[in-house]
């Protein structure tokens, strides 16, 4: 059922947003200081692209550079991509069929917010605690 789903995604929305992340992670590696927002950004353009059966969770040792980090992305690149979610779900949602991944993309919003401090692991890994976001399952 996830190969399914992960077709469907790639064909409906998953290729344009992983495109979109391949952009902002060029465009932050093109600076230096930049450049973890763009391998940030290449990790994640991977999640959208085959997102089932995978999913997200804090890691333990993120800290505060990682909500410095957060808050600049946002400012540089995190609201453009959580508004081509945004966007994506509201689409996906006018057919029957594109409700569960529409629902799916709203789910990556804060992911697209908030990516340094993360980690994609397969949901058969995640330990799903206080610190764990299910995306997809």
């Amino acid at each position: 059922m996830r190969t399914i789903g992960n077709i469907l995604w790639f064909i409906l929305a998953g290729w344009w947003l992983a495109l979109l992340y391949v952009v902002a992670g060029v465009i932050a590696c093109i600076l230096i200081i930049t450049i973890p927002f763009g391998l940030a950004s290449f990790r994640l353009a991977s999640f959208v692209l085959w997102p089932f059966g995978r999913t997200t969770v804090w890691r333990q040792d993120a800290g505060f550079w990682s909500v410095v980090g957060n808050i600049l992305w946002i400012l540089l690149l995190g609201w453009e991509l959580a508004i081509g979610h945004l966007i994506a779900g509201a689409l996906l949602c006018l057919t029957i069929i594109g409700i569960p991944f529409g629902i799916a993309c709203w789910k990556m919003v804060p992911l697209a917010l908030l990516p340094l401090g993360q980690q994609v692991v397969p949901v058969s890994q995640a330990r799903f605690d206080r610190f764990a976001v299910p995306v997809t399952r």
